[in-house]
């Protein structure tokens, strides 16, 4: 077999990404829970789902800009929230953050980031497309998380995306199996440093997330920050409009990218139902998870999703070549989407619609011949 030198499609970076990685940090970073079923359908739905094109269209000219909570990006494919960038990458949040900022992407640094929020909206500063969401857990301690909600508003993060779906963490037998902790000479950078619980072996699966968060806890963060509020982890449609109803900004389909609760829908699954409880209200709705061509950005955006989050494509380019790697995953996904929306005959985001896409199963042989087959 010849060996892979130049990475093509992101299942390419994941195969050179994984040489430069600990088995440990590999098996952090791509595991899902139990048997990891949800991981895979979240993948597998995009297949289950067809593009019809239109022909004759002028599609000279093809353009991803879009907005997100009213602010402008120049493309719809935005960095989910991952913690430990370190583990990828010495450079970690930091490299991930600037090319993001680069690109005129969206970041959603996550809570548990080896870098601090300080460290990150430092480095981003003197690019101005940079747009910066800050991803929340919130802890047992309420003050330690009214501290972070507090520093996110004043660093400049435009967004606190609260992280719903993980009261407690779900079973990784990657990491089970390998016994995974933050090798000690990195810590949980928004922390503070002498804090033995947030450093080395101590890290990561201590239980400081608060498992009894309820609806009524969203006023209680409201009152803490003037920021929009966008909820991550919703699956039900009367979730989201229950969310609604507390005055979220936005919401993210999320199953935690496969890790949490095995067994789940896919994200893309989900989508429609979420879509239609928020529909004449302001919430906007993104989706996350087995995002991995520029056609499945495509088809989500036709099931109405604003944006989308991608997480561990974004790592391994972190891992095969720091904030370059990053930026070579986002040139890939940005290419394949205005490709796919060349192909479809469509040339603004605002113009891909539902009618773009159908369930394979609409074209199902048995079902258009019937006893003929």
């Amino acid at each position: 077999m010849t060996k892979l030198t130049l990475p093509v499609t992101l299942n390419d970076y994941e195969t050179l990404a994984k040489d430069s990685l600990t088995s440990a940090a590999y098996g952090y970073f791509r595991s899902g829970a139990d048997s990891e079923m949800t991981l895979r359908r979240n993948e597998e739905a995009y297949t289950k789902l067809l593009i019809r094109p239109k022909v004759l269209v002028d599609v000279s000219q093809v353009d991803i800009t879009t907005a997100i909570l009213g602010q402008p990006l120049k493309t719809p494919i935005c960095i989910a929230p991952t913690a430990f960038h370190a583990l990828a990458h010495e450079k970690g949040e930091l490299a991930t953050a600037r090319a993001s900022a680069f690109l005129g992407s969206c970041y959603c640094a996550s809570t548990y980031s080896n870098y601090s929020m300080n460290e990150i909206s430092q480095v981003v500063a003197p690019l101005p497309s940079a747009l910066q969401w800050f991803q929340l857990y919130v802890e047992t301690d309420r003050t330690t998380t009214a501290n972070l909600v507090r520093r996110c508003e004043k660093l400049g993060f435009k967004a606190l995306v609260v992280t719903v779906d993980r009261p407690r963490l779900g079973r990784r037998l990657d990491d089970v199996r390998t016994g995974f902790r933050l090798p000690s000479h990195l810590q949980q950078g928004n922390f503070e440093s002498n804090d033995d619980t947030r450093t080395g072996e101590g890290a990561y699966l201590t239980g400081q997330i608060d498992a009894s968060l309820k609806w009524s806890d969203l006023t209680w963060l409201r009152s803490l920050t003037s920021l929009p509020i966008v909820i991550k982890g919703i699956f039900r449609a009367e979730d989201a409009r229950l969310a609604c109803q507390h005055g979220v900004a936005g919401i993210i389909v999320s199953n935690h990218g496969g890790r949490q609760l095995d067994g789940c829908p896919a994200t893309l699954e989900v989508l429609p139902e979420i879509v239609d409880a928020c529909k004449n209200t302001k919430v906007e709705v993104f989706i996350d998870g087995g995002i991995r061509k520029g056609t499945d950005v495509f088809k989500a955006i036709a099931l109405g999703a604003k944006a989308v989050f991608v997480g561990r494509p974004v790592i391994w380019g972190l891992a095969y070549d720091g904030e370059k790697g990053v930026k070579r995953i986002f040139d890939n996904l940005n290419y394949d989407l205005k490709l796919a929306m060349a192909l479809a005959g469509t040339t603004s985001i605002n113009k891909i619609t539902s009618d773009f896409v159908v369930p394979a199963s609409h074209y199902s042989f048995e079902k258009k011949l019937g006893s003929k087959m």
